[in-house]
């Protein structure tokens, strides 16, 4: 596989200039690459919109109320990221994650079995990571597509979770008991922390970026200007220092958050810096030119939906967490709508081989600022699942759109 040719137009040579370096991006934006633009439009008219008609959706209670909103959708979401770059669906991991949720929940209880938290989050874990190696493996053995198969996962989960809660009990409801588990979306960083979290991150980002423009000038390869890397910086430390300072106003950097940034870091590094994520995009934008090149797509494909079920698992225990129970209908609801949407909102196109694990941030970003302003409006239900719609099928016009226009 050979890459692609970069014509003068678009061309941003070693070294370059801010000036070179606007007009290169310029003629990517008309070409159909938007980047993260449209989500971060997209977030800005939230804001002013929200924030016009209920005021208290710019208050800081409902910032860090936001902030516990999102959690549960953005881990989910890292996971699709991935099943999306190789051109697949997951359609069962809303009851995946409900399955990992209450089977630690169901370990966790007090002498019956009266497992650590460490060993009961490790063994709901491996049973939704098994979840998505049997699914993988149908995919890749019989060749069903994958819409068909997680559509029966879907099902079947949702009867196994049915079955877990009912048989255990009467209620339907099984109640969190262990602490450590609960402080994971209860639990606030002290306001130094946050302080320091904002620090660490854009210390980090400034450190690799840093990195990376030495690193490609070295080799005479294109490479941000100076000025355009201290604007990003300057940028990123704005935002995070302005989180951490708002979030301290009410009641803190939730801890939930500093596991989102783990996961979130941690899947950046292997979907960019790591051959197993260079072969997810190569399968993605092409499967029979990966395969001739010596990957083996259906070991990839089968990992990826590992991945994927695992991260539901990960977003399960988070969110049994912040509802401090499980019951029958733990993973319900607009869950899948919510966690598809947050992936494709923020830029992973359904076409396979283009997309970024944050992402999924963005697009929970989204999914749950929309959802957080009109409960607060006060909208009935029918109107959230009809506005929420609409904004995923703004985010696929977009998609479809500048996919077009990356093509001409």
């Amino acid at each position: 596989m050979t890459a692609p040719i970069e014509t003068p137009a678009f061309a941003q040579p070693a070294n370059a200039d801010l000036g070179s370096y606007v007009r290169a991006w310029w003629a990517r934006t008309k070409a159909g690459d938007l980047g993260s633009l449209p989500i971060l439009v997209g977030l800005a008219l939230i804001v002013v919109v929200f924030g016009a008609l209920e005021p208290v959706f710019l208050t800081s209670a409902n910032f860090v109320n936001l902030l516990l909103q999102m959690s549960g959708i953005a881990i989910l979401g890292i996971g699709i990221v991935f099943v999306l770059l190789i051109a697949e669906i997951d359609l069962s991991v809303a009851y995946v994650s409900a399955v990992g949720g209450v089977v630690t929940t169901l370990l966790l209880r007090p002498g019956d079995p009266g497992w650590p938290w460490w060993l009961a989050i490790a063994a709901g874990l491996t049973v939704t990571t098994f979840i998505g190696f049997l699914q993988g493996l149908v995919i890749t053995s019989f060749g069903v597509p994958s819409f068909v198969v997680t559509l029966a996962g879907f099902l079947a989960w949702s009867g196994v979770v049915l079955i877990l809660t009912t048989e255990t009990s009467q209620a339907g409801t099984i109640i969190l008991q262990d602490d450590v588990v609960l402080g994971l979306s209860n639990t606030y960083l002290p306001d130094v922390w946050g302080w320091l979290l904002a620090l660490g991150v854009t210390g980090g980002y400034a450190a690799v970026q840093l990195l990376r423009q030495r690193s490609r000038r070295s080799l005479d390869l294109d490479a941000k200007p100076t000025t355009v890397l201290a604007l990003q910086v300057a940028g990123l430390a704005l935002v995070t220092g302005f989180a951490a300072f708002y979030a301290n106003l009410d009641r803190g950097v939730p801890v939930v958050a500093l596991v989102v940034l783990v996961f979130l870091v941690g899947w950046t590094v292997v979907a960019s810096r790591t051959r197993f994520g260079r072969h997810v995009y190569a399968v993605g934008g092409n499967p029979e030119a990966a395969r001739r090149a010596g990957i083996d797509v259906d070991r990839l494909r089968i990992t990826v939906f590992m991945i994927s079920s695992f991260m539901a698992g990960v977003g399960g225990v988070i969110l049994a967490s912040r509802l401090r129970s499980v019951s029958t209908n733990t993973g319900s609801g607009n869950l899948l709508l919510e966690v598809i949407a947050a992936a494709v909102i923020g830029g992973t196109s359904l076409f396979g081989g283009r997309g970024r694990v944050i992402s999924a941030l963005l697009g929970a970003l989204v999914i749950a600022s929309v959802s957080n302003g009109m409960d607060l409006l006060g909208l009935p239900a029918g109107v959230k699942f009809v506005v929420t719609g609409l904004v995923l099928l703004a985010a696929v016009l977009v998609d479809s759109i500048s996919k077009r226009g990356r093509a001409a």
